[in-house]
């Protein structure tokens, strides 16, 4: 065989793939289906071969042998036998145990008798077992079809659910052809790609996963087209009162649902129709000294639904996790711009909502113009001789308020301002107090957690026509915001190391521009200290994506505009 392409398949799993390489968007396009890109910088792009990566592939279809065909035909050098008998172990266990429906009963059958042994006999598995029927399958209590997959890939075996779904109360809806407005409206390509894959021709191995596209990319469109092909009634799960209204808003103005089949149901509205949009927040409220637990869960049942869509999936709070354990026999789409969750539990949206059955690189929407082009800054400054006295002392946690919170900040926010007066502007925090100071200096509102939401909608409505050019937010804005003008953020403080809080605050400012203007990020950061410590992290996964961060000494910047470190 000849060993000519642009990869160089590691020992550990790492994959290196040489971006100059003419091979190297198929080489890209085929590693996406069964591994993990890690990071993208300009010349070596870097994926990793992972249990849940090779999960993902085996469950859209892929073999092991067809995983290892493709590295070898792309390989510059043999792939690593410990590889090749990793991708193989590891694809192995998904299909040896399977969840089907036989005479209205759940039945799990194992291929393995050894694995079946252990399952059968483990003290975490046995609670979820009704009966023993042979030595190769065993029954489920339905309710606990989504519990019992957690426990199973907790102990390492995936397990195949073809037991399929309940349809749901039918509801005719359709994509239009032109807006409400009378805009031609069609799902971009990659949107209909990402429609397909989760629907798999509606077959037992479609119907639930989770689709990850970039920020602006338009994941509530990939919603609705599945909405149009499961044709039924859909529970939609958001982040805020105003990612519900903007869902609201598109589904009429893109499907031919009128407004009385669109219900809302939050905190101020509490109705139901055959398409309901509710909040994590409303459904995780509990009522002091009530009898339930979590009242809102009664809205799972309310009414017959066929399709469950968890918008900003990744936030999925554990309560709902619970409770979608439960709601294994409805359709689950999840929607994220990354499957990155800071607790870790990557394998229960996997288990419970479904296999990741679509996922497009940032730079390669960008390249095609699907969302803007975007340059990152960091700009460092350093805390006053008194500051550095105070932080030194604190605790651990007070460090990094004190070092976030900065007082030099504000004139780097002035002057970056200056720079970018005709621009619509998002300055972006975490600490209250910091944002209701630089909302006084820079006399712009904020937009906090105790903005009413009617406060919020006219603010927002203001900054598209383009009235107000400066919005000072909390991390409420932080996911969901339709913002599209919005070109430039710049980030005072964030939360600790979150990587997922940094691409989503990107994201408000990648929806792509009428005139094809690229977009400017800026971070503002504590030279050595806890701040620029979180900031380092914040930025792995756009950096993993492919996103440069171009250094400032502030001084430097504020005097010339040059002089990155």
């Amino acid at each position: 065989m000849s060993y000519g392409g642009p990869a160089v398949v590691q020992s550990d799993g790492t994959i290196l793939v040489e971006v100059e390489h003419p091979e190297y968007e198929a080489a890209r396009d085929s590693l996406m289906r069964f591994s993990d890109l890690v990071k993208s910088p300009e010349y070596i792009h870097t994926f990793r071969l992972s249990q849940l990566s090779l999960w993902n592939a085996a469950a859209v279809g892929l073999t092991a042998p067809e995983v290892v065909d493709s590295l070898s035909r792309l390989s510059r050098y043999p792939v690593p036998q410990n590889t090749v008998a990793f991708i193989k172990d590891t694809m192995s266990k998904f299909g040896l145990l399977r969840i089907t429906r036989e005479d209205g009963r759940l039945v799990l059958t194992c291929t393995d008798p050894f694995v079946f042994a252990e399952i059968t006999n483990s003290d975490k598995v046995r609670p979820f077992i009704k009966e023993v029927l042979s030595s190769d399958s065993l029954s489920l209590d339905p309710m606990s079809r989504g519990a019992f997959k957690q426990t199973l890939i907790r102990m390492g075996y995936p397990c195949e659910d073809l037991a399929g779904y309940v349809e749901g109360d039918p509801l005719e809806v359709a994509l239009r052809e032109r807006t409400s407005q009378g805009k031609p409206f069609a799902l971009r390509p990659y949107q209909e790609a990402a429609v397909n894959a989760f629907w798999a021709g509606g077959s037992v191995r479609g119907g639930s996963g989770v689709v990850v596209l970039p920020c602006g990319a338009g994941k509530t469109i990939v919603g609705m087209g599945a909405m149009a092909k499961a044709s039924t009634q859909t529970l939609i799960l958001t982040t805020n009162v105003v990612a519900l209204r903007q869902w609201l808003s598109e589904l009429v103005d893109k499907t031919t649902l009128g407004p009385d089949m669109v219900k809302e149901y939050s905190g101020e509205v509490k109705e139901v129709g055959p398409v309901t949009v509710t909040t994590y927040q409303i459904l995780v409220h509990r009522r002091r000294g009530g009898e339930k637990e979590y009242p809102h869960f009664s809205l799972f049942s309310e009414r017959n639904w066929g399709l469950i869509i968890y918008d900003e999936v990744h936030l999925l709070p554990a309560p709902v996790f619970r409770i979608t354990a439960d709601l294994q026999a409805r359709r689950r789409l999840g929607l994220t711009a990354t499957l990155v969750r800071e607790d870790g539990r990557e394998d229960e949206v996997f288990s419970l909502i479904g296999p990741k059955r679509f996922d497009k690189p940032w730079k390669e929407l960008e390249e095609q113009n699907w969302i803007a082009q975007a340059h990152c800054h960091e700009v460092r400054v350093d805390l006053d001789p008194e500051d550095r006295l105070v932080y030194a002392v604190a605790g651990e946690r007070d460090k990094y308020r004190i070092a976030a919170t900065n007082k030099k900040k504000v004139e780097l926010v002035q002057e970056i301002l200056k720079r970018h007066s005709g621009d619509q502007v998002l300055v972006i925090g975490q600490y209250l107090d910091q944002l209701e100071t630089l909302s006084k200096i820079l006399d712009a509102p904020l937009l906090c957690g105790q903005t009413p939401v009617s406060e919020r909608e006219a603010l927002y409505s203001r900054f598209r026509e383009g009235s107000l050019k400066v919005l000072v937010v909390s991390k409420v804005a932080n996911f969901s915001i339709d913002l599209p003008d919005a070109n430039v953020a710049i980030q005072v403080s964030g939360t600790f190391g979150s990587r997922q809080e940094e691409a989503q605050r990107l994201g408000r400012i990648l929806r792509p521009k009428p005139q094809g203007e690229s977009a400017t990020f800026y971070t503002l950061v504590t030279r050595n200290t806890k701040d620029q410590e979180f900031s380092q992290k914040r930025q792995l996964f756009l950096t993993e994506q492919g996103y440069k961060y171009t250094i400032w000494e502030a001084r430097s910047f504020l005097e010339t505009g040059s002089g990155g470190a």
